[in-house]
C-alpha cells in the first residue's frame, strides 16, 4: 500500500499546467491569474486548447493512478493511489510543495473509482457552473456533495475518500470562499 501511495503520489505531481503553459509560451502559470497550476488559470491565459489539455490530463493523472492499482493490487490499492494522486497535485514535490487546487484531479479521481460518482460530481460541477458562471464554486458544490453521494453508492470507506479530497479542496479554495462572500470572485471566462 506505501508503494501506491508513493506512486500515486509521483504521478500526481507531475504540474501539467505549468508544463503546457511553458511549452506553448504562455508565461508561467504562477505569474498570471490567479497563480495557480490548474485548468482554470490557463484558462485566463485565453488559450482555450491549452486549458482543455490541462483539464484532460490533470484528470487523467487521478484516474490513471486508480485505474492501475486496482488492476494490479485491487480495490483498498485504487483508492490509496488516488488519494496520494490528489495530493501530489495538491502539494507536488517539484514546485517546492505548492501545486494546484485539485479539482480535476479530484474529478477524475472520483470517475475511475466509481464512474457514477464522478459522473454525478461532474454533472453538480457543470449545473453549477452554468448557473453561477464561477468555477471555484462549482467545485466547491461538487466536493460537499461527493461525499454523501459516495455513502449513498459505495458505503463508508469511499465516504471517507471523497470527504479526505473535499476537506482538501475547501482548504485550498479558502481565498475563493472570501471572494464569493464579498462577490469579487471572477466569473469563467475571464483573463484577470
Amino acid at each position: 500500500m506505501i508503494l501506491w501511495a508513493i506512486l500515486g503520489y509521483l504521478l500526481g505531481s507531475i504540474p501539467f499546467g505549468l508544463v503546457i503553459a511553458r511549452a506553448l509560451g504562455l508565461g508561467d502559470l504562477r505569474k498570471i491569474g490567479s497563480g495557480n497550476i490548474g485548468a482554470t488559470n490557463v484558462l485566463r491565459t485565453g488559450n482555450k486548447p491549452a486549458a482543455l489539455a490541462t483539464l484532460l490530463l490533470d484528470s487523467g493523472k487521478g484516474a490513471a493512478a486508480v485505474l492501475l492499482a486496482r488492476w494490479l493490487a485491487g480495490p483498498d490499492a485504487a483508492m490509496i493511489a488516488g488519494a496520494a494522486a490528489f495530493l501530489g497535485h495538491l502539494f507536488p514535490v517539484w514546485l517546492g510543495f505548492k501545486g494546484g487546487k485539485g479539482v480535476a484531479t479530484f474529478l477524475g479521481t472520483l470517475l475511475a473509482l466509481d464512474w457514477r460518482l464522478g459522473l454525478a460530481a461532474c454533472g453538480l460541477w457543470l449545473l453549477a457552473a452554468v448557473i453561477g458562471r464561477i468555477s471555484s464554486l462549482s467545485a466547491l458544490v461538487a466536493a460537499a456533495l461527493a461525499p454523501f453521494i459516495a455513502l449513498w453508492l459505495d458505503g463508508a470507506r469511499m465516504a471517507g475518500v471523497a470527504a479526505f479530497m473535499a476537506a482538501l479542496i475547501f482548504l485550498r479554495h479558502r481565498a475563493n470562499i472570501t471572494r464569493i462572500v464579498a462577490g469579487t470572485e471572477p466569473r469563467i471566462g475571464r483573463k484577470t
